[in-house]
């Protein structure tokens, strides 16, 4: 039976839900987002990624184990990533992974939890055996598990796109000059940890490889690109992947 902490954890997934509908709604409209939804939905994943993290990492502990425990752990660093959305000038791209993430979650809370107690359950599938979950539910499980794969994807190439939207916002003075190193080092930890970044980033980088090297493209775009690969590379810790080269790790959970 779900408990009150788990509600509170599904209810900040729905404001989040909430209001990235709104602000999807302004845009469609033609409107200008709110910064009032965007930190209301910012808000909901604080709730959701703090219950989370108080679950897998305990009380916070003031000694070394616990501080390296939390910086590897994804769920804190979405969490401390949130805060600073939150408290920083809005970059509303930066609401889209969090709204991804969340319905995914909310789809599977009202899955497990919510169907069952309003909805009749399925027919028994052998004879005098238990009854099985509504049919909805069921359809709903496969609709997750046939398309969780591919909305990570989503996740990791929107991850790049914010990325350099807060580079090119901090040369236009649009957001912070802090905006990109922080980010940069959160896309650094989702290389290290997400087979879906991997594999975006290489994606990424074969096509702008290709771009910078075709006839007609002046040689010096090529050298300046290599150059950046190369800066790129040597801060990440190691060589961004070739392009062409297969990813073995590429359609794995997001880990």
């Amino acid at each position: 039976m779900a408990t009150s902490q788990h509600y509170i954890w599904a209810g900040g997934h729905f404001i989040l839900l909430a209001s990235a509908l709104r602000i999807f709604l302004s845009w469609i409209t033609f409107g200008s987002p709110s910064t009032w939804w965007y930190k209301a939905g910012f808000l909901g994943a604080l709730i959701s990624y703090a219950i989370v993290c108080h679950k897998s990492l305990g009380t916070p502990q003031p000694n070394a184990a616990w501080a390296k425990r939390a910086i590897l752990d994804e769920n804190v660093q979405y969490f401390i990533l949130a805060f600073f959305w939150f408290t920083s000038k809005p970059v509303t791209i930066a609401l889209l992974p969090y709204a991804i993430f969340s319905l995914f979650h909310a789809l599977t809370f009202a899955r497990t939890t919510l169907m069952p107690q309003f909805l009749p359950p399925g027919p028994p599938a052998t004879a005098g055996g238990p009854p099985t979950p509504p049919p909805l539910a069921k359809r709903l499980q496969v609709w997750v598990k046939a398309n969780y794969d591919r909305a990570m994807s989503v996740v990791a190439y929107t991850e790049i796109l914010i990325f350099v939207r807060v580079i090119l916002g901090a040369i236009t003075f649009q957001n912070s000059l802090l905006s990109p190193l922080i980010y940069g080092h959160f896309l650094r930890q989702r290389y290290y940890q997400s087979a879906f970044t991997r594999h975006a980033l290489a994606q990424a980088d074969a096509q702008v490889t290709g771009l910078t090297t075709r006839p007609g493209v002046p040689p010096v775009v090529g050298q300046v690109w290599q150059r950046v690969r190369g800066l790129i590379g040597a801060w990440a810790g190691g060589v961004l992947q070739a392009p062409g080269t297969p990813n073995a790790n590429a359609g794995a959970a997001r880990r």
